[in-house]
């Protein structure tokens, strides 16, 4: 294998094929501008495969590139055989219900579990929790929301963090400003919240506000138009992610924009005009996950001034400890225990409701 590059990471996240790396995939991973892999089901065929594939791509840069996944539990799970099944979110509210206490136990063993499992494959991150409120609006949101209570779901997203430290595993809040309210899908729309942002500070709000007081890592907008407060996508808004994330919450972990190949981000142009409202915005890595066609038109033309902050907030992505000491920690009678508490939290796959989440967030 030859010797990694001493090269700083760069602001786009991008996806690869299939389950090995091509050339022109090496040589794309090698961009300047390039700091991050998002892998998906596509990418996954066994443990040992994904092992691989995550030393590989670790190896090719210094600092690694940042490896990620959507690993959310329910509908939204990328890896299956040999991973423990993850129930979905809602699961922990209905628990909530009866015993708080437990559900937040519960919520901090999920979190380990999903993390320390990952971890040990090489990966770094998953886009991990959903602070959408479960307004009973949005279907593609639906059972991946904790609960409709803001409280409810700041207290289990918390828990869910803890674990998710526990398992090495830094975390990443989603949608922002919240993507519960509406009731298009942004894969295929760009939806509007007519709400004022007084009404969204009273609600939707609360949770991101909470996570970024208690350290959370990073941070993913919606494709969501708010026009109370903006016209553009709060992922392309200077006051949402500027004003009210960064200042108002105080907020200083990555911000990563979602796919810049879904629909809800066409209304600001091309793939090139979308990186760039999204870096001039505020956002610190953009994504293009599934659209390998426009990569590199992206990465020829898109201007990539240095943000001096980018390196920091980075390296707060990057996994703690490595695979091997992972792996050690899945053996343990302890991590067994663990596993059987969340199996027994998982539903049947024909019982999960509401639409499957495609390759995207």
């Amino acid at each position: 294998m030859t010797q990694a590059q001493n090269l700083p990471l760069g602001p786009v996240m991008v996806g690869v094929a299939g389950l090995v790396l091509s050339e022109q995939e090496r040589q794309t991973l090698s961009h300047p501008k390039v700091g991050g892999v998002i892998l998906f089901r596509r990418n996954f065929e066994s443990i040992e495969q994904l092992c691989a594939l995550t030393r590989e791509i670790r190896a090719l840069r210094n600092p690694a590139l940042v490896v990620a996944v959507d690993h959310e539990g329910g509908r939204v799970q990328r890896f299956l055989p040999g991973f423990t099944r993850l129930p979905p979110m809602r699961r922990l509210g209905e628990l909530w219900q009866q015993d708080a206490e437990l559900a937040r136990a519960r919520a901090e063993t999920v979190g380990y579990v999903l993390a320390a499992e990952l971890r040990a494959c090489g990966l770094d991150l998953s886009f991990t929790p959903v602070l959408d409120l479960d307004w009973s609006r949005c279907a593609v949101i639906g059972d991946r929301a904790f609960a409709a209570d803001p409280e409810v779901v700041a207290e289990l997203a918390l828990a869910l963090q803890r674990g998710l430290a526990r398992g090495g595993m830094s975390s990443c809040g989603k949608h922002f400003p919240g993507h519960g309210w509406v009731e298009g899908d942004s894969h295929h729309v760009t939806p509007r919240d007519e709400r004022t942002l007084d009404a969204i500070r009273r609600a939707d709000l609360l949770p991101f506000a909470r996570m970024a007081k208690a350290g959370m890592g990073s941070v993913m907008p919606a494709h969501v138009v708010y026009p109370a407060v903006d016209a553009l996508p709060a992922g392309f808004s200077r006051i949402w992610l500027q004003d009210v994330l960064r200042g108002e919450l105080a907020f200083d972990g990555v911000i990563f924009s979602d796919d810049l190949g879904m629909e809800g981000a066409a209304v600001a142009g091309g793939i090139v005009e979308r990186a760039r409202a999204a870096l001039d915005a505020g956002c610190d890595m953009v994504l293009l996950c599934n659209r390998p066609d426009l990569l590199d038109t992206l990465l020829a033309e898109l201007p990539a001034p240095p943000c001096e902050a980018l390196a920091r907030r980075l390296a707060r992505m990057h996994g703690q400890r490595d695979a091997a000491h992972w792996q050690g920690v899945l053996q343990s009678v302890e991590f067994a225990d663990c596993q059987q508490v969340v199996r027994a939290m998982a539903p049947d796959e024909r019982t999960i409701a509401g639409p499957a989440v495609g390759e995207a967030h």
